[in-house]
């Protein structure tokens, strides 16, 4: 479980996302989600385990209706005081854009296991490739796989919501659980107003422009 990575693509003198010193204190493993506009809009899936966060990038966002099968990339492990990071990652850092939280909460095995038990477990079926687990979030709930796919590489998996009493038959749409009034629209047009010249800032903010440039990623 290491951050060598997270920390080598990142500058911290130009962006506030956490360097990673932070370890759990409490007794159930966390998860998040968060929105990230970045050059493409995409959602990004954290699971803690062995003190980091376990990530993966799903451009359609997670999804209740188990008949969806949600293409997630793994990324590399974030530290896990990440799970409360909202902010802008300036143009030209690795990740630019607007990152917000999108839900959170804890989660565990399907047994419901406790921390220590659940997680030793948790980590043996991600290795295997096949991780299943229950979420309790305040959008998401109830069981959930990763699974990895064969033959596309170590970092290719699917999201998949099992069946169960929180599963839902119609279409689900992350976007359309994003509330017009979140803080995320309010740091957009803030961003937008200091970065734009008076004369598009109207036009911009109307057509949802895209901030920041992903020049690294």
């Amino acid at each position: 479980m290491s951050l060598i990575l997270y920390k080598k693509k990142r500058d911290f003198k130009d962006t506030q996302e956490p360097k990673g010193k932070s370890n759990p204190i409490v007794s159930k493993l966390s998860f998040v989600v968060q929105r990230h506009k970045a050059s493409h809009l995409h959602y990004d899936f954290r699971l803690e385990m062995g003190g980091v966060l376990k990530s993966w990038a799903i451009p359609k966002g997670t999804s209740m209706n188990p008949g969806d099968k949600r293409l997630a990339i793994m990324v590399e492990d974030h530290p896990y005081d990440y799970k409360d990071f909202e902010g802008i990652i300036p143009e030209g850092n690795y990740g630019a854009g607007i990152v917000e939280i999108w839900d959170k909460g804890f989660y565990s095995d399907i047994q419901n296991s406790e921390k220590e038990v659940a997680e030793k477990k948790l980590l043996e079926e991600l290795k295997a490739g096949n991780l299943k687990f229950r979420l309790s979030g305040e959008k998401l709930k109830g069981e959930f796989a990763l699974i990895r796919m064969k033959n596309r590489g170590e970092n290719t998996w699917l999201l998949l919501k099992h069946k169960d009493e929180f599963a839902i038959d119609e279409e689900y749409n992350s976007e359309a659980k994003t509330p017009k009034n979140s803080p995320i629209n309010k740091l957009l047009k803030e961003h937008l107003s200091e970065k734009l010249p008076a004369s598009k800032k109207r036009s911009s903010t109307e057509t949802g422009i895209a901030i920041g440039t992903e020049k690294k990623k």
